[in-house]
């Protein structure tokens, strides 16, 4: 319901909407609305906002929705800083939880160092596409 109600809002005219605009445009619901307004707004994916003199709630795609988010390279470093510690304490340990904890702190390690390589080219190739983009 959550992908349904982003999708639609992204499209709709006006650009925003109410519950129940939504709930009848997507055939669904007010309370699975709800809900999935709810969940989005939680991930700053939509806003919901209310007028003053209105009393009812609007809700729209929120503008931070496109910001990058999760490339922060802190906690894939935790991670793997805690399989290493798993690993110490199964020190004497040669099964098969040793080599899922080797390659879990390998694969964090991977993901600490690509994130903000990852970032660095999305904002390069976001700047490109803004300055090519139709006005």
């Amino acid at each position: 319901m959550a992908g349904r109600v982003l999708g639609y809002l992204l499209i709709c005219r006006p650009p925003q909407q109410t519950i129940a605009q939504l709930s009848e445009a997507l055939l669904a619901s007010r309370s699975a609305i709800t809900g999935a307004v709810t969940l989005l707004a939680g991930h700053n994916a939509v806003r919901r906002f209310r007028s003053a003199g209105q009393r009812v709630d609007h809700v729209s795609v929120d503008p931070r929705a496109l910001e990058p988010k999760g490339f922060s390279a802190s906690p894939y470093q935790e991670q793997a800083a805690l399989a290493r510690m798993a690993l110490d304490l199964l020190a004497d340990d040669d099964s098969e939880r040793r080599a899922i904890l080797e390659e879990a702190a390998a694969f964090y390690d991977f993901l600490a160092e690509r994130m903000p390589v990852l970032l660095d080219e999305w904002l390069d190739k976001r700047a490109d596409h803004r300055r090519t983009a139709r006005p």
